[in-house]
């Protein structure tokens, strides 16, 4: 699934290359797509005709756009790529829509295009006056975003006062800290030197320091590559991100640690795959 940086590549790639696009037709083609106006893609597709993508902003794996129509605002057009949705920047009748597409957006000669392999991304119109997370549920659930002033050592330790369970999976908690995946979880903890068992409560304050500052460090470094790309990420180009080629642990199980030479562990937790350092990681 993509995570916090390749959303915010993705975000990035909307605001920077589609800019203010104007929408002069809508094609639903798989309704599923569609999370609101829940079973009304008819409706989705008429409440957007004539509106601008104006600016996108990002809130944990959530992308967001402002609409606009005629000057004034018109709600809102949130997205969530899930597993292996994507958007594409297009010449109108550049490529044919693909098996996967889900919704098209057409209008001056171009077309941003919604393509999703496993159909679980969703889109969602918030119209005029509705309130965000009243339509977008799953806003209400996220923690601070990482590079926000909230993330802090000691909101780590309020949080995480008392709690068995492994640092690795309160990582995942996006109630915890939005945008945070397996992916830089991983990496994040092999740079804070800390094992990713490691019951989330015995860790001091110290080291919550060290580990807020690695998860900012490494969100930033995957960032400026573009994003990691083992599977399915694209960005609007079809280009692929090129954090993996210098990831420490993830997905290295059973290969030499870059640091120190040990061979990587991989282990499960809470279902999902950890991959660590013996010698780097107390």
């Amino acid at each position: 699934m993509p995570e916090l940086p390749e959303v915010e590549t993705v975000r990035r790639g909307l605001a920077l290359q589609v800019g203010r696009f104007c929408i002069d037709r809508v094609e639903v083609l798989r309704s599923r797509a569609v999370a609101a106006p829940k079973g009304d893609p008819e409706g989705f597709a008429a409440a957007l005709v004539g509106c601008i993508l104006a600016d996108w902003r990002r809130r944990g794996k959530y992308l967001i756009a402002d609409l606009e129509r005629d000057g004034e605002p018109a709600g809102e057009l949130g997205a969530h790529l899930r597993m292996t949705g994507q958007f594409q920047w297009l010449g109108a009748g550049e490529k044919p829509p693909c098996s996967h597409t889900r919704v098209r957006f057409l209008g001056e000669g171009r077309e941003l295009r919604f393509v999703d392999v496993r159909s679980f991304g969703e889109l969602w119109h918030v119209p005029l006056g509705a309130v965000t997370e009243d339509v977008i549920t799953g806003l209400t659930r996220l923690g601070p975003e990482p590079f926000s002033d909230a993330f802090t050592a000691p909101y780590l330790r309020q949080r995480l006062k008392g709690s068995s369970r492994p640092i690795k999976n309160a990582l995942l908690d996006q109630a915890l800290v939005a945008g945070v995946g397996n992916i830089y979880a991983d990496e994040s903890l092999f740079m804070a030197g800390i094992r990713p068992h490691t019951p989330a409560g015995r860790l001091n304050l110290a080291q919550l320091e060290t580990l807020r500052d690695a998860l900012v460090k490494v969100l930033e470094q995957s960032i400026g590559a573009g994003g990691t790309t083992f599977s399915d990420f694209r960005d609007l180009t079809g280009t692929n991100g090129n954090y993996g080629g210098q990831a420490w642990v993830y997905r290295r199980g059973g290969q030499p640690c870059r640091q120190c030479g040990t061979e990587l562990r991989r282990d499960t937790l809470g279902g999902r795959s950890s991959h660590w350092c013996p010698t780097c990681q107390s």
